[in-house]
């Protein structure tokens, strides 16, 4: 992995002509015709609702201003580094204290280091901070050929903190992230100070499937895990598809700046928890702005055919600290995922969802800072 180290300096600069297709496409959707019946701009029951999605759709085109996005993407510094033939895109930015821990930040689908941007200045205090971009996502393209998946994208991560002079660091990791921060710590545990992992209520319906049901669950608990079961299936469309056919959903995601909103803004409705406000619209639409740019719609999902087909399963490095923070939490959570009570470090809030850094960043922050001060 070492065949070319160099750290090339980046800046965001995407074309003008880039931007005035995306406003001409815009203009120019061809709609569905509207179902009977189907008028209510909260109904995510059969997908993201036409309504609210013509509304995100003309705030795009017509008062979104990407430029100002850029200026503030481009605050930070980034750089670009080729690791094991792919290039990645990584966002660094400094502590003024010297005593500062290095800490990685990890995303997963359908976000990106914009999902960062409010949580990085609650953290300069105490860390410096790096933020790389997965495979085939945003910058950190195009892709260099197939095989890009968690195990193969956790050793670059490794290299990438080698090469900016980090031996040891903490990391946080949320869906996809997560899967690579437990994977950094099992393999490479002299390096991972700890961990730190972001999820919500959702994961408890992969609880039988894809993590161990754990013994002595009540005829009432059960039920409970079924009923979310039942609720997250019908999210499961796209990962079905991701799984499975990226080249097939990659075409339309990369033609249609319409067909990338809606794949990505219902995410960010029925992921996010009910008790608070939605996901601020300006760094919404910069996130999917970025997967639309970049053409990384299609890219992206390719990290879910290779992670469908690799065989690997999700660790975690018994003998590295670690903690969770659970955001719109249920009742079954500590019970179902650490029924033995081996993380020591275990948060729960009623706020937030899925994506914690964009929805309840102040809460994320002083959970993270809590648990490293735990344990430096």
């Amino acid at each position: 992995m070492n065949e070319n180290s160099a750290l090339t300096p980046f800046r965001i600069d995407i074309p003008q002509a880039d931007i005035e297709d995306l406003r001409a496409r815009l203009t120019h959707t061809r709609w569905p015709i509207p179902v009977p019946g189907r008028d209510d701009r909260t109904d995510f029951s059969r997908g993201i609702p036409l309504p609210y999605l013509k509304e995100l759709a003309e705030y795009w085109r017509d008062a979104f201003d990407w430029r100002a996005q850029e200026a503030k993407l481009n605050e930070h510094e980034q750089f670009t580094t080729v690791v094991d033939g792919q290039t990645f895109h990584v966002v660094q930015v400094r502590s003024a204290n010297p005593r500062a821990i290095p800490l990685l930040l990890s995303h997963g689908w359908p976000g990106s280091f914009v999902e960062y941007q409010r949580l990085i200045p609650l953290l300069t205090d105490e860390f410096h901070l790096v933020v790389p971009s997965l495979p085939g996502f945003g910058f950190s393209t195009p892709l260099s050929g197939t095989g890009w998946e968690l195990a193969r994208t956790t050793e670059a991560y490794a290299e990438i903190m080698t090469r900016l002079g980090y031996e040891r660091f903490a990391a946080h990791g949320t869906d996809i992230g997560s899967g690579v921060i437990g994977r950094l710590a099992a393999l490479h545990p002299e390096r991972v100070i700890g961990t730190h992992t972001g999820a919500d209520s959702r994961l408890l319906a992969f609880v039988g499937d894809k993590l161990p049901l754990p013994d002595g669950l009540s005829e009432d608990e059960i039920a409970q895990l079924e009923a979310v079961r039942t609720e997250v299936a019908a999210e499961r469309g796209y990962l079905e598809i991701q799984n499975h056919r990226p080249d097939t959903i990659g075409a339309a995601l990369t033609d249609s700046p319409v067909g990338q909103l809606a794949w990505i803004a219902e995410k960010f409705t029925t992921w996010s928890g009910a008790s608070r406000p939605p996901v601020d619209r300006d760094q919404l639409l910069t996130n999917i702005s970025l997967y639309w740019f970049t053409r990384s719609g299609e890219s992206s999902a390719q990290f879910y055919y290779e992670g469908e087909h690799s065989g690997l399963d999700w660790i975690m490095a018994a003998d590295v600290p670690s903690a969770w923070a659970v955001f719109d939490t249920h009742p079954l959570m500590r019970r179902a995922l650490d029924p033995w009570k081996a993380i020591a470090h275990w948060s729960e809030f009623t706020e937030g969802g899925h994506f914690p850094a964009m929805e309840e960043p102040e809460l994320l922050a002083e959970d993270i800072r809590t648990f490293f001060r735990s344990i430096s």
